[in-house]
């Protein structure tokens, strides 16, 4: 039994389920999730897929810890002083700056519903609107409304950028697209055709928060009473 237990610590130094997780980051980053298996990670690590399994049971226990490390700062920051409106902008912006650079995250909050980090997010807009006076009635439906704007619109942003041919550039795509919406029949597309030069022009970050921003007007106005 001494011998077992020695053994267990001397694995425990040389690898560690935080290091586990941050190299399993590293290879989501660089080939998305049909890059991670627990063979490309002991290799990685340089050690078998057995001193992996002691510390992470399952490749879905592995995407929600890795998910969790790189949230796991946003989700546990608490502005001071910041107004509820405040407080959701850098939440929302800061996942969508996670998105952007670790693309994996936005599949694996909207499929893990129950995971931790979505809990947590969702748990942070929702009391950001209970501090804005919502009415408990519409709680559930408009923090359902900000999560899923943020997730969809932040996963769709990251989804648009890595479906690109390498070497084109943002510039090179937009105006390609907005010089087909100024094509369009001005009869069948007026819309379009009008604002194709702001699709050219405009900033996916920006544009973003402006989203959440228009959420937020009608979330407030639900907070004073305003029908």
């Amino acid at each position: 039994m001494a011998s077992r237990t020695r053994h267990t610590e001397r694995r425990e130094d040389a690898l560690s389920r935080e290091r586990i997780v941050e190299a399993a980051v590293e290879l989501l980053d660089a080939d998305g999730e049909g890059g991670l298996t627990f063979r490309a990670l002991g290799a990685q690590l340089k050690t078998g897929p057995g001193a992996i399994y002691w510390h992470v049971a399952n490749k879905h226990e592995l995407l929600a810890a890795a998910t969790d490390s790189v949230l796991a700062g946003l989700l546990a920051a608490d502005p001071a002083g910041a107004t509820p409106q405040d407080a959701v902008r850098s939440v929302a912006l800061g996942v969508f700056d996670a998105i952007d650079e670790h693309p994996w995250i936005g599949t694996q909050l909207s499929r893990l519903a129950s995971q931790s980090a979505t809990l947590r997010l969702f748990e942070r807009l929702g009391r950001q609107l209970q501090a804005l006076g919502v009415p408990d009635a519409a709680q559930f439906d408009s923090a359902s409304a900000l999560l899923n704007y943020i997730l969809g619109v932040a996963g769709q942003n990251a989804a648009n950028a890595r479906a690109q041919e390498p070497g084109t550039s943002r510039s090179d795509v937009l105006g390609a697209e907005s010089a087909l919406w100024a094509s369009l029949d001005p009869a069948e597309f007026p819309f379009i055709r009008n604002v194709a030069d702001q699709l050219r022009e405009h900033d996916d970050r920006a544009q973003f928060l402006a989203g959440v921003d228009l959420i937020l007007a009608g979330i407030t106005a639900l907070g004073r009473g305003v029908a």
